[in-house]
């Protein structure tokens, strides 16, 4: 239950990487032409914000969303957390 507005970030040359905290967990974050979460209902985990309160990453139960590529990075934290996430999630109550 998110809203988002696409290419928020600019154009490709707009694109930048910085670091997120996360459950006190830093990640590497690359921003290309990214979609923005403008909202959040109920139920909906944020789970990371820019600096400036721009909200780029949540969770509502088994759904993940980010406004970056953590796959474009070396570090595999991000991926290790949602390996994490569904080996969590029990899929008979979905």
């Amino acid at each position: 239950d998110i809203k988002v507005q696409r290419n928020a970030f600019g154009r490709q040359i707009n694109s930048f990487v910085t670091t997120l905290r996360i459950d006190g967990e830093d990640y590497q974050a690359v921003f290309i032409r990214a979609p923005l979460i403008v909202s959040v209902g109920e139920g909906v985990d944020v789970l990371a914000r820019l600096d400036d309160g721009r909200i780029v990453a949540a969770q509502q139960g088994h759904l993940l969303a980010t406004s970056f590529h953590p796959e474009l990075t070396d570090d595999v934290g991000f991926h290790r957390r949602f390996l994490d996430m569904i080996d969590r999630h029990d899929y008979t109550q979905s």
